[in-house]
């Protein structure tokens, strides 16, 4: 397995995933959302398993402060400039599968 997690140190969620992956020694590597944003290469392999519309976090304070309800186009390419609007955390297990939020019973099947 090739696990990695992108999140934000302040998601609950996102530190939940990681202590997931320590307890059952899978190693993984954690990108910091506040540090360094995803590719464009990354975002279109999350996006072979997760629908764009759904990496969005619409309830958070940076989409209600871009007034983002009425873009439809250009989704992706503000989701590249603003990583404070995705989800997290999103788990990428290479380019077979990969998840958004706290997800253990599907990432239980990745282990098999």
């Amino acid at each position: 397995m090739n696990i990695q997690i992108f999140g934000t140190k302040k998601c609950q969620d996102t530190r939940k995933a990681e202590r997931y992956f320590k307890e059952r020694k899978i190693s993984y590597q954690f990108i910091d959302l506040t540090i360094k944003n995803l590719s464009k290469g990354e975002l279109q392999s999350v996006q072979r398993f997760i629908d764009l519309k759904d990496l969005i976090d619409t309830q958070g304070k940076e989409y209600q402060k871009r007034n983002l309800q009425y873009i439809v186009h250009n989704r992706e390419s503000i989701l590249l400039e603003h990583p404070a609007l995705f989800k997290t955390p999103i788990i990428r297990n290479g380019t077979v599968a990969a998840t958004v939020g706290y997800c253990p019973d599907l990432w239980k099947q990745w282990q098999n």
